[in-house]
């Protein structure tokens, strides 16, 4: 597991974001397309359509344009949809696991 910190710059839904992560020296990789590992939250469309609306605007107050710390997760793909995996901590709260316990996300694989 890597740390990295990073500049959040979109929140697609729930447990997908899109990030600018410092490399250090100056060196970042842009527009980096993240899951939330261990998460799942409700879609986009369809009749979960409401309520993934509130979780993602929920998400964006909390890290949209801000610092973030990423942990990414070690992975040799980034899956179907060529995402990496990662925990989101931002003033020293882990996301993944407040959503959870809030009731915003459902565990996910393992």
């Amino acid at each position: 597991m890597y740390e990295y910190h990073a500049l959040c710059t979109k929140v697609y839904d729930g447990d997908t974001i899109t990030v600018d992560i410092d490399l250090g020296l100056k060196f970042w990789l842009k527009d980096q397309k993240l899951r939330l590992v261990g998460i799942d939250t409700p879609e986009m469309r369809g009749p979960e359509k409401p309520e993934g609306i509130k979780v993602r605007d929920w998400l964006r107050e909390q890290i949209l344009g801000k610092s973030v710390i990423l942990k990414t997760h070690k992975s040799r793909n980034k899956g179907k949809y060529g995402r990496w995996l990662c925990t989101v901590y931002i003033d020293g709260r882990n996301l993944n696991l407040e959503m959870l316990s809030s009731g915003m996300a459902k565990p996910y694989g393992k």
